[in-house]
């Protein structure tokens, strides 16, 4: 609390209904106060974004409108989950001395922001938090991040102070947590006329604080933000719980960025001198990982991992598994008081307490939005220059993100190292709804790409793996499914081709069991999906899932294609053309280990964010749409036209020259009847 009122307000009432009491935080762009609902008699907290009193008079409405939508998000989030805070009203105020601002109201939360727990704790001299505290505390964290990535949304500035803990103060595992500022880092960072009018009042705002940042909030070349970005804060949090000191190591911007995306030294529990099981330093590896393609999707595979990891079931666990749904459903959370197990009094990487711990007892805090003044401060002035010398440059090195086992040529591949969602089937990922920019239109874009055209997509469910031939076969096997040919057939195809690519169908060779179905119809691959209670995927869909809403030129991201990556034409394929007669032009000069087709689920680098393999490469993929154009209107769900002469096939395969046939955004039409070696096809589930 303080007694300061730089507005002049207290005591008055705003917009005819809140009585203000005091003010109880503030920061460069920002003041919360106390207030009393009048009507209600209840308090609230109002949130008053004075680092916008500059803003030029004619961008005030625009300004206006962008509060209200991030307050509309805040309600429709804070609808489906208890853990984030509920925003109750918005609009705008001019003070005495003529300054505009708009505000949010807020509901009033007792407690403390985790980072204000943790100092008192430390001062206390209290250790660390256990595995198993962590766990259950911040899974109601997880929970609630996860209801946004359900919807395609990211917080991207989790950090302690915008974790408020409801109660008195007690370490307590159980107690209720609230995220804070939900949708104004997004707002910070998306819109370019707010931030030009901050420059303007010489704040330089950042969006994200860089203590707690991942790399692509330091660097675009890392990639874009989203869900992902959430997931490496959410675990720099936890390790910091664990143990007792900030993950990342700096002292101004430049450090810290280096610091994020340092390949040779990962924040994990471990490296800052935390002895946890190996399962959960593979975890926090894996959701800390320097590419945003090589971390867990989503706060719920992260978190479910690290439950997997530690072997233990909470109550915040069981409500995170719940919270992944339908996006058509509302979320049902349990009670944020749900009490939570927290396992043995001893747990690995921490020593549990018994009895009660010792708190500070000068006075309940009423604390609301906690973490005003990172907002309101640029990156490098919250930070204290102490002058070190500047660090070196990163290396080149390969990530230490933990990688799942690799999958042998005699096995059916694992399954994803991605957290199994409780709605999806076995061996599937969940694709949550979203939006993204179908086609392309850079220069080197086939005409049939462009033009690019907003789509929205409701969420699904994709197939892991391409369907295999001993997946095929077993369909075969009890009559559902259609027996493939052993010959490739397509429209003109000449003697020479049917008897040198005939050999390549996979149906029917034990040796081939792991490897995908090819020589299969479109209507094969139709009927196969339906006996599964599946479907084939849209071409929206398809594209949509192995490319995500960031407009990544390849499933994995930017890199160049290479033999990690993807079952391409390299120096084997080479090698088996001049074999058989076939000249086949490498598209790069490496032996990625298969000739033709390779067994699903090889190729760890080159999944897709949302966790399928093989998108790219292999084989083509047959979708459900008929070939046409595209058209530039923005389209929701599209299945593309009624009928047609040609379907499309996406995602290039083994034999593939051309970088280009591996993008996500290539679409190439195909004779329906057509049975070729290199088209297969996965199957997509409703939700």
């Amino acid at each position: 609390m303080s007694a300061r009122d730089p507005l002049r307000i207290v005591g008055t009432l705003v917009a005819e209904k809140y009585r203000i009491e005091k003010l109880v935080g503030e920061g460069g762009f920002a003041l919360v106060y106390r207030a009393v609902h009048t009507i209600w008699n209840k308090p609230v907290a109002i949130k008053f974004f004075n680092g916008l009193s500059s803003a030029p008079v004619d961008q005030r409405a625009h300004f206006q409108q962008a509060f209200i939508q991030e307050g509309a998000l805040l309600t429709e989030l804070s609808s489906h989950t208890a853990a984030i805070v509920q925003a109750r009203d918005v609009g705008t105020y001019t003070s005495l001395d003529g300054q505009w601002m708009p505000y949010m109201v807020l509901e009033w939360l007792e407690g403390f922001a985790l980072d204000e727990l943790l100092e008192r704790e430390k001062r206390a001299g209290l250790a660390p938090w256990t595995l198993a505290e962590v766990l259950g505390l911040l899974g109601q964290v997880a929970a609630a991040l996860d209801v946004a990535h359900g919807k395609g949304i990211a917080h991207r500035d989790i950090k302690p102070p915008n974790l408020f803990v409801l109660g008195n103060g007690e370490r307590n595992p159980a107690a209720a947590v609230k995220v804070l500022d939900f949708g104004v880092a997004k707002m910070m960072s998306d819109d370019t006329e707010l931030k030009a009018a901050l420059a303007k009042t010489g704040m330089g705002v950042t969006s994200f604080t860089p203590q707690y940042g991942a790399p692509e909030q330091f660097s675009r070349s890392y990639g874009a933000t989203g869900p992902w970005t959430d997931v490496f804060a959410l675990a720099l949090v936890a390790v910091e719980m664990l143990t007792g000191k900030p993950p990342l190591e700096g002292d101004d911007l430049v450090q810290l960025g280096f610091a994020a995306g340092n390949p040779t030294r990962r924040p994990t529990p471990r490296t800052l001198g935390l002895a946890v099981p190996d399962a959960v330093e593979s975890v926090f590896a894996r959701a800390l990982a320097v590419r945003p393609e090589e971390r867990y999707a989503r706060a719920a595979e992260f978190w479910a991992a690290f439950e997997r990891a530690l072997g233990t079931t909470t109550t915040a666990a069981r409500t995170l598994r719940s919270s992944v749904r339908p996006h058509t459903a509302p979320t049902e959370l349990a009670p944020a008081t749900a009490p939570v197990r927290t396992g043995p009094s001893t747990t690995e990487g921490g020593t549990a307490t018994t009895g009660p711990r010792p708190v500070e007892t000068k006075s309940k805090i009423g604390i609301v939005v906690a973490g005003v003044a990172a907002l309101g401060l640029a990156a490098a002035a919250a930070l204290a220059l102490r002058n070190k010398p500047a660090p070196q440059k990163p290396t080149a090195a390969a990530s230490m993100a933990s990688a799942p086992a690799p999958v042998l040529a005699s096995a059916a591949p694992a399954p994803s190292a991605a957290a199994p969602d409780p709605t999806c089937p076995e061996r599937s990922a969940k694709i949550p709804a979203g939006q993204y920019f179908q086609g392309s239109d850079t220069k080197d874009a086939a005409d049939n790409e462009k033009p690019s055209h907003n789509v929205s997509v409701n969420a699904f469910c994709m197939d892991l793996y391409e369907t295999t031939a001993k997946e095929y076969k077993a369909c075969s096997d009890i009559g559902k499914c259609r027996r493939p040919s052993n010959e490739v057939e397509w429209p003109k195809i000449t003697p020479a081709d049917r008897k040198l690519y005939s050999p390549l169908c996979t149906f029917g060779k034990p040796e081939l069991d792991d490897h995908p179905i090819n020589c299969v119809s479109f209507a094969m691959a139709e009927t196969y999906c339906k006996a599964q209670g599946k479907r084939l995927p849209t071409e929206a869909e398809w594209e949509y899932a192995t490319r995500g809403p960031d407009g990544r030129i390849y499933p994995w991201g930017d890199e160049a294609p290479t033999p990690k990556h993807v079952n391409a034409c390299g120096s084997e394929c080479v090698a088996w053309g001049q074999k058989h007669g076939v000249t086949l032009p490498a598209l790069y000069p490496a032996d990625d280990g298969y000739a033709t087709t390779a067994p699903v689920g090889k190729f760890e680098a080159g999944r897709s964010r949302f966790g399928p393999y093989d998108v790219a490469g292999n084989v083509w993929e047959w979708v459900s749409d008929w070939y046409a154009p595209y058209t530039p209107d923005a389209q929701t769900n599209p299945k593309g036209p009624e009928s047609g002469d040609k379907k499309v096939i996406r995602g290039g395969a083994w034999n593939g020259s051309f970088a280009s046939w591996l993008r996500p955004s290539f679409r190439y039409a195909q004779d329906p009847a057509a049975l070729s070696y290199g088209i297969g096809f996965r199957c997509v589930a409703d939700l």
